[in-house]
Order: structure tokens, then C-alpha cells, then sequence
């Protein structure tokens, strides 16, 4: 009995060790051994780019987001800026408005939908050959567009993702782990892409080629996450793009950005649902591979640490090591508990983060689990409230 239940300790670890080292040292080291594909060929005829905002009540940043992207590094005339306000109740449509004579386009939805709703009812507006879909609190750099447009340069490529970058003001810093998260994220999608492609695209930066954009995606699935899929398919490469910066304010609040991930991992865990087949490795190779390693395995490997923390406590009953352990893991879910209630005005200790962004994070993915095997699907789409004033560089 007690050989079965170490069986599922150890089961438990070599997935967790897999998929959050293994998996990347895999792709490093088959990088290393593909032979180096053409450099995309430079640009000199820029291509017209539709750049796409959902907006709902973001007044106080959408003014920001707007004078950034139009001091951009791109040839005006090949650019459109069309912002889709999600019956906006607080001047969002009004300060869109202010820069109608600027070129930005202004559409509003009487009844909210939510972000993929309305990226749906805006396609027949857009003009571009390449369709870039941005926040409306996210700051990207000057360079962005043309280094996402360049990329796609290169024939095989369907979508172009940015890099997304973490940013907060200096005393937020122990507020949260997610900004080491991002980091390690973005690092693995360029370990992808060296290899052959990513499995899904920034949120907050990606660009697509307009025929791939116009593929239909249910309302309530994750439009960025099917892009990768809608590339594959079509038999395009979704890559990353180190240059094309994206500063991501970080988020003052635990409890939104733990509502944040419950809604994003439904919607991928759907979105999926109706991918299911690009898992097959017989007809989908290495994609499917990634796809499995990058994405399931994370969104199983909460469950499975479940079934690992039952054979744990019954080990527990007879064994010692297995005591020192149990407490252990009970310490860290008594730290998350804390870091939980710790009151949002405050700085959370950097003891705390660590601890609680790594239990929220699976109790998150748990969570969606259940939303969407319960069928009760996502609600409509509350964007992450972000700072205005967090520091870039």
C-alpha cells in the first residue's frame, strides 16, 4: 500500500518537474539541433494594420493608450485605430471621441457582450492586412507594431505575439509573484518559437493576418489562444516577438487577479474543447506536443496535486518524513490563507507572495476546471483594472 501511495508522490513530482523544467529544457535543447530558419525579410513597403481595443468604462486609461499608439513608429496612413466600447457608462466613449480627428475610430455596443463579442462584430470595419489586437491599459513600446509587422514578414508566419513585461511602482514590488511568472512565460515561448511556433498569443499584443482574424470564434471563447490554433490549422507558425514590447501594470489587487486567471483558464480550457483533435501527435507533431506540455499538463497538474496531498496525509499516518512534509505543505496553504486576507492597501511581504501566488495559481486553475465542466461558462468580460500610473522603463 505504502509503494502505491510514493508512487503517486513521485508520479506527482516528475509531471510538476516536467512540465515547469523539463519541457523547456526539451525545446532548448531541440532548438539548439534545428537548423536556423531564413531571417523575415526586411520591410519596405509597410502593410495597412488594424489595430483593435475593446474597451469597457476605461476612462481613466484609455486617453493614455490612445496618444501612445499614435506617436507610434508606423506610417499613419497605413494604420487604423477603431476602439469597441462594451456600452462604456463612464466618458470612455466621449474621450474615444476627442481623437476622432486623429484617425481613431469609435464603436459602440448598446449591450454589453464581452471582449471576443465584440471583436466578432467589428471584423467587417477592419481595413488592415494585419489585424493587432491590444488592452486598453496596456503601454506598448514605440517599436511594437513595426517589429509585430515584421515578423509577419516571414511567409509562414500567421500570427505575431509581444512580449509581455510586468511593471509596477517600486512599492509594489513583493505585492505579487506574477511579474517572475510573466518573465518565465514569455522565456518559454521564445524557446518555442526558436523550435517551431507558440501554443497561444498575448492577450495583451498579438497580430494576425487578417484572413486568419476573420475565422469565426465563439463569443465566449479566448480569441487570442484560438489564433495560435487558427494559424496551425491553416498551416501557419505563431511566433514571438521579443521586440514587440508590451508593459503590463500590474494589477493592485490579489483577489482581481485571481478572478482574472479563473476566467482566462476557463475560456482556454473551452477554446481547447473545440481544438480538442490539434492534441493528436499523429497528425499534429510537435504542435501537439506543445500544446499538451504547454497548456494541459499545467491546467492537470493542480488535480493530480490534489491526489498527491491525500496519498501524503495517509502516508503520514506511519511514515516521518512524510509528517514533515504534510506540514510543510500545510505551512504554505496557512501562508496563501494569509496572503489572502491580507489587507490590499498594504504591501504584502515578499514571504507571503511567493507562497500565495503559487496556491491561488493552482486553486485557479481548479476553479475553471469546475466553471467550465459545471457548464456555468464565463461571465461577461470585466477587464483587469490596472493602475494608470505604474512605471514602465
Amino acid at each position: 500500500m505504502n509503494e502505491q501511495l510514493v508512487g503517486v508522490l513521485a508520479g506527482t513530482t516528475a509531471l510538476a518537474v516536467y512540465t515547469y523544467a523539463g519541457y523547456p529544457a526539451i525545446l532548448e535543447i531541440a532548438g539548439r539541433r534545428r537548423v536556423a530558419r531564413r531571417p523575415a525579410p526586411e520591410v519596405t513597403d509597410w502593410p495597412s494594420v488594424s489595430i483593435v481595443i475593446p474597451a469597457y468604462n476605461e476612462a481613466a486609461v484609455i486617453g493614455r493608450t490612445l496618444t501612445r499608439l499614435l506617436q507610434a513608429d508606423y506610417p499613419p496612413d497605413r494604420r487604423q485605430i477603431i476602439v469597441i466600447s462594451d456600452a462604456s457608462t463612464d466618458g470612455t466613449d466621449d474621450i474615444v471621441r476627442s481623437f476622432a480627428e486623429r484617425g481613431v475610430e469609435l464603436m459602440r455596443m448598446n449591450t454589453r457582450g464581452g471582449k471576443t463579442r465584440n471583436e466578432n462584430a467589428v471584423i467587417p470595419l477592419l481595413r488592415g492586412e494585419i489585424i493587432m489586437n491590444t488592452d486598453a491599459a496596456m503601454q506598448i513600446h514605440p517599436q511594437a507594431i513595426k517589429a509585430l509587422v515584421g515578423a509577419m514578414a516571414d511567409p509562414t508566419v500567421g500570427v505575431a505575439s509581444g512580449r509581455d513585461v510586468s511593471v509596477g511602482s517600486a512599492t509594489d514590488e513583493g505585492k505579487n509573484a506574477e511579474g517572475a511568472y510573466v518573465g518565465y512565460e514569455m522565456w518559454v515561448r521564445d524557446l518555442e518559437t526558436r523550435l517551431h511556433g507558440i501554443v497561444g498569443a498575448s492577450g495583451c499584443l498579438y497580430a494576425i493576418r487578417a484572413d486568419l482574424h476573420r475565422h469565426k470564434v465563439r463569443d465566449d471563447l479566448s480569441r487570442d489562444f484560438a489564433a495560435a490554433l487558427t494559424a496551425r490549422e491553416a498551416g501557419f507558425r505563431a511566433v514571438s516577438v521579443p521586440e514587440a514590447i508590451c508593459y503590463v501594470p500590474r494589477t493592485s489587487s490579489l483577489h482581481r487577479e485571481y478572478h482574472r486567471k479563473v476566467r482566462t483558464i476557463d475560456r482556454g480550457l473551452s477554446t481547447l474543447g473545440t481544438r480538442y483533435y490539434l492534441l493528436n501527435p499523429f497528425r499534429y507533431g510537435g504542435f501537439a506536443w506543445m500544446l499538451w506540455s504547454h497548456k494541459l499538463c499545467r491546467w492537470l497538474l493542480p488535480w493530480v496535486m490534489v491526489v498527491a496531498m491525500a496519498a501524503l496525509f495517509r502516508l503520514a499516518l506511519t511514515e516521518t518524513w512524510a509528517r514533515w512534509l504534510t506540514a510543510a505543505g500545510l505551512a504554505t496553504c496557512l501562508l496563501a490563507v494569509i496572503g489572502w486576507f491580507w489587507p490590499e492597501e498594504k504591501r504584502l511581504p515578499k514571504m507571503l507572495a511567493l507562497p500565495t501566488f503559487a496556491v491561488l495559481g493552482n486553486v485557479a486553475v481548479i476553479h475553471a476546471w469546475l466553471r467550465t465542466l459545471g457548464g456555468r461558462g464565463t461571465p461577461v468580460w470585466e477587464p483587469t483594472r490596472r493602475p494608470a500610473d505604474s512605471t514602465t522603463v
